[in-house]
């Protein structure tokens, strides 16, 4: 697989969805910790050193493990755009396999 501009891809598939997969147990890991030290870092009733020590710790978790950082990937390509949540699969993927009838449920449209 190559890209634009003619090298190899940098991340192999199985390499992007265990990434990802990673990605998705950190921010279960770390849920509650950041829900719990954002909330106290915008209470404002707290005295302000009180704040400032909870949005230290928030900054000290580990990036990856913030909801906003991940990324839906297809389970077949690992590619990253036009990915349905239903299926997890690109609509390039999704496409093929409904055509061929592979999924259940699921017929081409016609009107």
């Amino acid at each position: 697989m190559s890209t634009k501009n003619g090298g190899e891809n940098r991340f192999p598939l199985e390499t992007r969805n265990i990434r990802d997969h990673k990605c998705r147990l950190l921010a279960k890991k770390y849920e509650m910790k950041r829900i719990f030290h954002k909330a106290m870092s915008k209470e404002n009733s707290l005295p302000s050193e009180l704040r400032d020590e909870h949005r230290i710790k928030l900054s000290k978790l580990p990036r990856n493990s913030s909801f906003t950082r991940i990324v839906n990937r297809c389970v077949f390509t690992g590619r990253a755009r036009a990915v349905s949540k239903m299926f997890r699969m690109s609509r390039i993927v999704f496409r093929d396999l409904a055509d061929k009838g592979a999924l259940t449920g699921v017929k081409k449209s016609s009107w």
